[in-house]
């Protein structure tokens, strides 16, 4: 292939969800409000936790304020276009900008993998370890275990990212998918890339799988360890959240990138519960039940109305 083929394509065109105009303008509504219910429930989310000394010096708290800002991240990498895509019957996309989100896709998607795998770990301590509990996960090693999951997400993004620019695409440019991910783009190569996608299964296959894993095995030991059942009722209580968030989060993670690049009728639909829906869920599992949070908000609300008069 010379560089003349390798170059023909500047641009990709989006699946989209529909030709229909009045469906697209229906999920336009719908998904405007997936995106404001996102930034609404994890700035909220942000900002109590920042505000609240409690909640600002707790190792869980300072976690979750992490992954608000991760999930408004991600929600900011597909939505945005997606919403626009909704009003354009064109929906196309230059290439050098889909290679970009493809990147910051996943990017703060691993991150945000790693960062589940640390709360796990600290609900461990914290219920298996009480009383060395603020010793273990000291503000020090919270920042480290923050900034290895930033790290983390950013080494994996950057293999996903060269094996795919390293393609040539000079054929047909229709991504059947509303954004830029790895395995409908690398469907578009003028090559064979049957060795890439192996390669990249067993990054992204392996790193949900393995993490999924060792959260499942991490809430199984911490309910294993405690033996009086009011404990483990408590137990099973705190971390009925995570496990909520995990099973929306890395399951369609698992169906997507576990599995060689082939394409399902379902593959659309999947990719919108961990792109659009988990991201606005977070907020709400977190909070519902935690009366912590809720206590917090009712203070900063009522600082706020008072500030106000």
């Amino acid at each position: 292939m010379d560089e003349n083929q390798t170059e023909r394509v500047k641009e990709f065109a989006l699946a989209g969800f529909s030709e229909n105009s009045s469906i697209e303008a229906g999920l336009f509504l719908l998904f405007l409000f997936f995106n404001v219910s996102t930034w609404v429930g994890n700035v909220l989310i942000m900002v109590t936790v920042a505000s609240d000394n409690y909640l600002n010096s707790s190792p869980m708290y300072f976690l979750l304020g992490n992954l608000s800002f991760l999930d408004l991240c991600y929600s900011t990498v597909t939505t945005p276009k997606l919403l626009a895509d909704f009003l354009d019957n064109k929906k196309l996309i230059p290439y050098n900008q889909c290679i970009v989100q493809l990147f910051f896709l996943h990017f703060v998607g691993a991150a945000e993998m790693f960062l589940l795998t640390v709360m796990a770990y600290d609900r461990y301590v914290a219920i298996c370890r009480p009383l060395h509990y603020t010793t273990v996960m000291s503000r020090g090693l919270c920042c480290v275990l923050v900034a290895a999951s930033w790290m983390g997400g950013f080494v994996h993004s950057t293999v996903q990212t060269i094996l795919t620019i390293r393609l040539p695409f000079c054929g047909p440019n229709q991504v059947d998918n509303f954004f830029c991910d790895v395995p409908p783009v690398i469907k578009l190569a003028c090559a064979d890339t049957f060795v890439i996608e192996l390669l990249m299964v067993s990054n992204s296959g392996l790193i949900s799988t393995s993490s999924f894993v060792v959260l499942i095995c991490s809430y199984t030991t911490i309910l294993v360890k405690i033996r009086s059942k009011e404990g483990r009722r408590k137990a099973l209580s705190t971390c009925a959240s995570h496990l909520m968030v995990v099973t929306l989060f890395f399951g369609p993670c698992i169906f997507i990138y576990a599995r060689p690049f082939s394409t399902f009728s379902l593959d659309k639909m999947i990719s919108v519960l961990y792109n659009v829906i988990t991201p606005m869920l977070n907020p709400l599992i977190y909070t519902l039940r935690n009366k912590e949070v809720k206590s917090a908000m009712r203070k900063l609300w009522d600082r706020n109305r008072l500030w106000k008069k």
